[in-house]
């Protein structure tokens, strides 16, 4: 059965335009075929198509599940790269493994300066209806690092994937608790710089690495994305 998303649901019984149109036009779903629809926040209904019409696809909720949210949370904050496919390639596959929050910011050594999210969120959407899922992650605007560190909250374990020359930090899956909350920043291109790492130490940010081998940005996000997913099953 088709997932569908209306972030409103149940108080609006209709689909959103795109989906709307998506479920008429591409899929050719007419009056009385049964679909699934989530409102990103747990909730997902079965309902039976009341109006095929592909500008509002009007629905009638049949049933109801709930999902509860998971014991552990995942938020990766990575500097977008120059290239957007790439970012774009992370937050697809991260939100199909599972990840509750992407936060981006702009660091000393970013070679992107400007991010529009909505492409991106719109790719999140996406990604969360081919993996069934009924939990939408927030997606936040890229802000300055120093903004970004003192907006991240004390609580839970915090992490800087970074491999110093004078030492080899823990691997993130050894030095990660199960079922906590976790926030994990990921550098640019370039690398964090000095006065950036020292900031976030002094934060409370703790450096770990992800394996061996020099990852590439949107790599080492996923990477980390995946290791807390694996610690936690």
């Amino acid at each position: 059965m088709h997932l569908f998303y209306q972030p409103d649901a149940p108080a609006i019984s209709a689909l959103t335009e795109d989906d709307s149109r998506h479920a008429v036009k591409t899929l050719r779903l007419g009056t009385g075929e049964e679909i699934l629809v989530t409102n990103g926040q747990g909730k997902q209904f079965t309902c039976v198509i009341t109006k095929a019409d592909h500008r509002q696809c009007a629905f009638r909720i049949t049933g109801e599940k709930t999902t509860p949210a998971r014991p552990f949370s995942i938020r990766i904050c990575v500097a977008p790269t120059k290239n957007l496919d790439r970012i774009e390639w992370f937050v697809e596959k991260a939100v199909e493994l599972g990840i509750e929050q992407i936060s981006f910011f702009f660091s000393q050594h970013s070679e992107r300066r400007v991010l529009k999210t909505e492409r991106i969120e719109k790719i999140a959407v996406s990604a969360m209806k081919q993996s069934l899922q009924s939990w939408m992650p927030q997606i936040d605007e890229a802000i300055p690092f120093s903004q970004l560190l003192a907006a991240i909250p004390a609580e839970g374990q915090r992490f800087i994937a970074h491999l110093p020359d004078d030492e080899v930090p823990e691997h993130l899956f050894r030095a990660a608790r199960t079922n906590e909350v976790y926030t994990v920043l990921i550098g640019p291109e370039g690398d964090f710089s000095e006065p950036e790492i020292q900031q976030a130490v002094q934060a409370g940010f703790r450096m770990a690495v992800l394996g061996p081998s020099r990852l590439r940005t949107e790599t080492a996000a996923l990477a980390a994305c995946q290791i807390l997913n694996l610690l936690n099953q």
